[in-house]
């Protein structure tokens, strides 16, 4: 540039800036490069060694130093954001809560550093402002900082060069395999998964006593990832993958089951979520899915999670569809199947690396090997600085009278110093120690106490020697500690594994592509059992037989009233003051296949499908299908009606089916054909049967016919139809008691008779006596007819016993052991 003299408003040449000519494409090279480097060195990348990154590995130090031990109180997170920012880590505080939280948070890490008081977050809202929350170091960040001060670890300075601070911490926990990590970087980025501390730790330990163990051997001790938030790991070639290259991918699904949610719906309970979804997260795409129609089957999504019972999100299932259907289908369209991908990208030696699973544990193991042992070296100097010092004391306490004459004589602390090194043959550290010493220290106690406190320093000081001498020693100790940390800090697996090739059911099992099951419940032929205990399920149309005689064998409630018709169907339900009640099929729970234990158990109670009216019960079952057999009623005070199945009201939940009088209710009801024969118990122990033809049909409204003539004050007790070609094995069951005594309270005598030991006799008749009362017996208080063998079930459903067939009809009955709830 040219020179030229100064103005008032021109500086000298001396002053002037010179402008320098750059190349932007070499300025930008160097710049990028530079800028690439710190967010690799210094905020990206964990170090393989401590697995940490530089601004958790400032947090858990910083802590360290203020103290903030697990034992002590809490203080501000903002407080350590400032001293970690302050003192060593030049960024914003953001940046540095941020990294604290993520520490503290049970959901991201399988084993958190840091114990968090207050909100710190959750999948799907952040944390409160440092000012709000509390924190102190957790049991975990102990052991990654215990021995900062035995110079195990270099120091390097902080940002200003006021200050020191760790390159690595000792890290007795293998954090980067237990806890993971995830980071981007330029133009590389790092995503690991969490493992369980204990397996990590057997691995580590068999390659220490094994440095020669193969990848296979390491796997038979780490299986695979172990989540925080637990779930489910489906597929673990690519975990394998990755064990083996660094990269690699697996696919995780929520924990779920099937349960009633209601009595009359099944739903889909969610307890653990893949790892890294939110529960808001998985409720929204639920919905979004149910409103565009890629999920049906689906009627609402419930968060029921809290403190108590932890994560609970209950997916309810409409009425007529599969509920494992509707969760195949959940997997797929919503986050509660996702997927991990794994790129074990971290620091060797300040260099990024991807590493599998031996390089990862060889390289947490050879620093574990190098803290040890600069601990050991550490520990020696100690000791042997202290023995130097005790042997020193020892030679002055010996003759202390002669130390104490040629302190006294010397002019000052130098000559002293000098004098005692010549008397005494001393060394310089313990001249200077015997000059310090306290007048306290001269009593025999103390002597004795040097003494012992030399034979343990001789102890440790060999022991220390023989641990840096001997390298299988030195590997022992580090194996015995790291199996000391897996007993302290170890907690069983969270995460289930499950083997997959190209797909796996619900169950865990290999399931082909394309087998995937219906989604809507098919309209095949089912039964529909009323139990004793007033229980409605339904059962396939085959397993009927074998629900019955295994009900038999186990001698545990009866059916008392069975429908046969299909899964997507309505029945109907008879009331006893006359009224049916339509109910759906597919509201009432299926029983589980037999598995050769079959079991009436699993009904739902029928006032949670059936809205009765006060002093209302139900007395019997009815198929609502055209072509169905009519419907034969009976009353209290002897009416009985046929009326059609197929005389149904299309648009109304309930109808009356026969018109009462006042004071009369509906006794039974069952199906009938023109030949079967109906059968009337009375409370005097009349029976009368007469053919179904004698009693035409009628409409709703009608109010029947006679059906058996009662003397003053009876009324029937039992109603009953009988096919004429079941009439051989069908018997008659009565019980007899006191008509004055409260129900259920007596037991009263019983008498099984066959059926075809009462003469037939026409309709609106009085029948023929079937039960001779003994004394203080004076009418019948339960009866029923049906095909044998029948058995009886008290009020809570246990068995109670039932004499033996008796071939007479006209006879007394035999004591009961309890009260006769039901027969069936």
């Amino acid at each position: 540039m040219a020179r030229r003299p100064a103005t008032p408003d021109v500086p000298p040449d001396d002053v002037v800036e010179h402008i320098v000519d750059i190349d932007v494409a070499t300025e930008m090279e160097g710049s990028f490069l530079e800028y690439a480097y710190s967010v690799i060195y210094s905020r990206a990348l964990p170090d393989a060694r401590d697995g940490l990154k530089p601004v958790q590995r400032r947090i858990l130090f910083q802590m360290s130093e203020m103290g903030l031990r697990p034992d002590r109180p809490y203080v501000k997170s903002a407080r350590v954001v400032g001293d970690v920012m302050g003192r060593l880590h030049p960024h914003g505080d953001t940046a540095i809560y941020d990294a604290m939280v993520r520490l503290a948070q049970p959901f991201s890490l399988r084993l958190p550093l840091i114990d968090g008081h207050g909100n710190f977050g959750s999948l799907d809202d952040g944390p409160a402002a440092p000012r709000y929350t509390e924190a102190r170091m957790a049991p975990a960040a102990l052991a990654m900082t215990t021995g900062l001060d035995e110079d195990v670890v270099d120091f390097v300075p902080n940002y200003d060069n006021k200050l020191t601070q760790p390159e690595v911490l000792p890290a007795a926990i293998p954090n980067l395999l237990v806890n993971g990590a995830a980071g981007i970087a330029v133009g590389m980025a790092t995503n690991m998964a969490p493992h369980n501390l204990v397996e990590v730790i057997a691995a580590a330990r068999h390659l220490v006593l094994h440095p020669d163990a193969t990848l296979e051997d390491l796997l038979r001790f780490v299986p695979g990832p172990d989540l925080p938030s637990g779930g489910k790991i489906v597929g673990l070639d690519g975990v394998r993958d990755a064990y083996r290259t660094g990269r690699g991918a697996f696919r995780t699904r929520a924990t779920a089951r099937i349960e009633n949610v209601t009595p009359k719906r099944k739903g889909i309970v969610i307890t653990e979520l893949p790892y890294g979804v939110g529960p808001e997260k998985v409720i929204e795409k639920v919905k979004e899915g149910v409103q565009t129609k890629k999920l049906t089957g689906i009627s609402d999504a419930i968060d029921l999670t809290d403190r108590t019972h932890g994560l609970r999100l209950v997916i309810e299932i409409k009425t007529g569809f599969v509920p494992e259907a509707v969760l195949e289908q959940l997997y797929r369209f919503t986050p509660l199947e996702d997927s991990f991908s794994i790129n074990n990208v971290a620091l060797v030696a300040g260099q990024p690396r991807t590493l599998g699973l031996r390089e990862l544990l060889v390289v947490w193991v050879e620093h574990r090997l190098v803290v040890v042992r600069r601990r050991s070296e550490f520990r020696l100097a100690k000791r042997l600085e202290r023995l130097h010092l005790v042997e020193g004391l020892l030679v002055a306490i010996l003759d202390i009278d002669e130390v104490i004459q040629v302190i006294r004589t010397s002019d000052d602390a130098d000559t002293a110093r000098a004098r005692l090194r010549t008397v005494f043959d001393l060394s310089e550290p313990q001249a200077e120690y015997i000059l310090e010493l306290r007048l306290r220290r001269l009593t025999r106690f103390s002597r004795i106490e040097l003494e012992k406190e030399q034979e343990q320093l001789a102890a440790e000081i060999a022991e220390l020697r023989e641990i840096l001498a001997d390298d299988a020693r030195l590997r022992a100790l580090v194996s015995e500690e790291m199996a000391e940390v897996a007993a302290t800090y170890g907690t069983p697996r969270r995460t289930i594994l499950l083997e997959s090739a190209g797909g796996t059911s619900i169950t865990g099992a290999p399931a082909a592509r394309g087998a995937a099951a219906p989604l809507e419940i098919a309209d095949t032929p089912c039964w529909v059992l009323l139990s004793g205990t007033g229980l409605l399920a339904r059962t396939a149309a085959d397993e009927l037989p074998a629900r019955l005689e295994g009900a038999r064998r186990a001698k545990h409630d009866v059916v008392s009233a069975t429908v046969l018709t299909t899964a997507r169907a309505e029945i109907g339900v008879v009331t006893s003051q006359g009224r049916v009640v339509r109910v759906s099929v597919l509201d009432l729970p299926a029983l589980p296949p037999t598995d050769g234990t079959p079991s009436l158990s699993g009904g739902v109670p029928l006032g949670e499908v059936v809205t009765l009216l006060p002093r209302e019960r139900v007395v019997g079952l009815t198929s609502l299908a055209g072509d169905a057999p009519t419907l034969a009623l009976a009353t209290v005070q002897g009416t009985v009606k046929r009326v059609t199945s197929g005389d149904v009201p299309g648009n109304r939940d309930a109808w009356e089916a026969i018109g009462l009088k006042d004071g009369d209710e509906v006794v039974g009801a069952v199906a009938v054909a023109d030949s079967d024969e109906l059968v009337l118990v009375a409370s005097d122990a009349s029976l009368l049967h007469f053919p179904a033809s004698a009693v035409r049909p009628q409409g709703r409204a009608a109010g029947g016919m006679a059906g058996i003539k009662l003397a003053a004050g009876q009324r029937v007790v039992a109603f009953a139809a009988v096919l004429a070609s079941q009439a051989a094995q069908a018997v008659v069951v009565t019980v007899a008691g006191a008509s004055d005594a409260l129900p259920g309270t007596q037991a009263g005598s019983a008498k099984v008779s066959p059926f075809e030991a009462y003469p037939a006799k026409g309709r609106a008749t009085g029948g023929v006596r079937a039960h001779r009362f003994l004394r203080n017996e004076d009418a019948l208080i339960l009866a029923w007819v049906g095909v044998a063998p029948a058995w009886a079930t008290g009020s809570a459903g246990q068995p109670v016993e039932l004499p033996a067939l008796d071939p007479r009809r006209d006879m007394s009955g035999t004591a009961l052991s309890a009260p006769v709830h039901a027969v069936g």
